[in-house]
């Protein structure tokens, strides 16, 4: 067996001690998944890992991070990290196909695999594959891609590791920091949130859900004892639920990190506001409509669903979508994919969710994820069914509507201009990059 210890030389460490057990449970496994899945999804070390992916995170885990040591154990994909002298290790577990799960606080192990090679260039022509891309990129696309990566043109301390920039299906513009490449896979955080709407719209066309029908979730009872029942699909992508949630919704750490099932805590909530009344971001509006399609599709269809519907069909051979320790995709956060699997997932809604000739997505699906139908967030953006809208954006045509993730994942598509603009990042906290800024230059360089 080839374990590698990492080394926690850090002054923080004796302050560490003294935090809660929990937060410090929770930072171990934060720590324990993304070097599980940093490693053996994306090929990036340890080293890499500690001045991207694990710098700049939530504020009361940040500072301890470092002070907590990590076994990676390359032969068995498994990474494991202490936090506590009378508990096990927290553990994160690589399997084919599925990426790591964490397991859950105080577990002791499971079911690794030994991890498979990083898959290299798909020799099928783009987008399918990446044959033909090397496209020499225009003077003023070029430099205006270039002040991404300088970490103060969009936002101080940002630190951008790719864009890629797609024009009547090429790829015109493509650049990379050092570290990334166009095969090394990173977290889309709530990037996936799109995707799921996605998957949800591939489920409506092949008839399997109805976005306008109560949500199929099994823990839920008939409406006369549970009144959580009357919540649609169309509730759940429009971030409309009516449910409470923990800290607005926008943290689920028992669930991302903790080891918690998604099946034991979004199902719990109760609900505070009438559906369809109120916009509130909310990772559990997401995962209940994950759990929607696990009982609508059956449990063979829902477990290859992600692969074989969406991946597969478009060549997206670098993404996975992970999943907790009972089997649900945590497709609010959890995928790890490169930028030009994202620009391929843009290139599927100019195409009016057609690709190579096959209808994957409902004829109004477009409209319907654009539509910015009930109540709306406040602020700069719209939102309509898992996607965010630019309509209130200068520079930017109104048509345009993205998926967003944490630490700077963006997926920009501009149907009047026929371009998909994708920036991924790892921007610590509190360093916000400027997307609609960015949108409006690269827009402007390419007239």
């Amino acid at each position: 067996m080839s374990v590698l210890a990492l080394a926690a030389a850090s002054p923080a460490a004796a302050q560490a001690q003294e935090l809660p057990p929990y937060d410090r449970a929770i930072a171990a496994g934060y720590k324990a998944l993304t070097l599980c899945s940093g490693i053996f999804n994306a090929g990036r070390t340890p080293e890499q890992m500690a001045g991207d992916e694990l710098r700049g995170t939530y504020p009361q885990y940040d500072a301890l991070l470092p002070s907590l040591d990590a076994v990676v154990d390359r032969a068995n994909g498994r990474v494991s990290v202490a936090f506590d002298s009378a508990l096990p290790a927290r553990r994160a577990e690589w399997q084919t196909a599925r990426g790591c799960t964490i397991l859950p606080i105080g577990a002791t192990g499971g079911d690794g695999q030994a991890p498979a090679p990083i898959a290299s260039a798909d020799p099928r022509p783009w987008p399918m594959g990446d044959k033909g891309i090397g496209t020499k990129i225009a003077a003023p696309l070029a430099a205006t891609i270039a002040t991404a990566f300088d970490a103060k043109s969009f936002g101080a301390g940002s630190n951008t590791t790719g864009v890629v920039v797609v024009q009547d299906g090429k790829i015109i513009g493509e650049r990379y920091r050092a570290g990334f490449g166009p095969f090394v896979a990173q977290r889309t955080w709530s990037v996936a949130k799109s995707m799921t709407g996605t998957l949800v719209g591939i489920a409506v066309q092949q008839g399997a859900v109805a976005t306008a029908a109560p949500a199929p979730i099994p823990e839920w009872g008939p409406t006369a004892r549970d009144p959580r029942s009357a919540i649609t699909l169309d509730n759940l992508l429009r971030m409309a639920s009516g449910l409470h949630s923990a800290t607005a919704g926008n943290r689920t750490d028992a669930l991302y990190f903790g080891g918690t099932a998604v099946t034991e805590e979004t199902t719990g909530w109760p609900i505070e506001a009438l559906p369809g009344s109120r916009f509130r971001y909310a990772n559990n509006d997401t995962l209940l409509a994950v759990r929607s399609l696990r009982a609508a599709l059956g449990e063979e269809a829902y477990q290859a669903f992600p692969r074989t519907a969406l991946f597969d069909k478009l060549g997206m051979r670098h993404t996975v979508a992970e999943a907790d320790w009972r089997g649900n995709f945590i497709l609010s956060s959890q995928v790890w994919s490169t930028a030009r699997d994202l620009a391929r997932l843009g290139m599927l809604y100019l195409n009016k969710g057609v690709w190579n000739g096959e209808r994957l997505l409902p004829e109004n699906w477009t409209d319907y994820v654009t539509a910015p139908s009930g109540p709306q967030p406040e602020g700069e953006f719209g939102y309509g069914a898992s996607f965010w809208l630019l309509n209130r954006s200068a520079g930017v045509p109104v048509d345009s509507y993205a998926a967003f993730g944490n630490r700077g994942q963006y997926v920009v598509i501009v149907p009047s201009r026929n371009i998909v603009i994708v920036r991924r990042g790892e921007d610590p906290t509190g360093a916000r990059f400027d997307v609609a800024g960015f949108t409006a230059k690269i827009l402007a360089a390419i007239r």
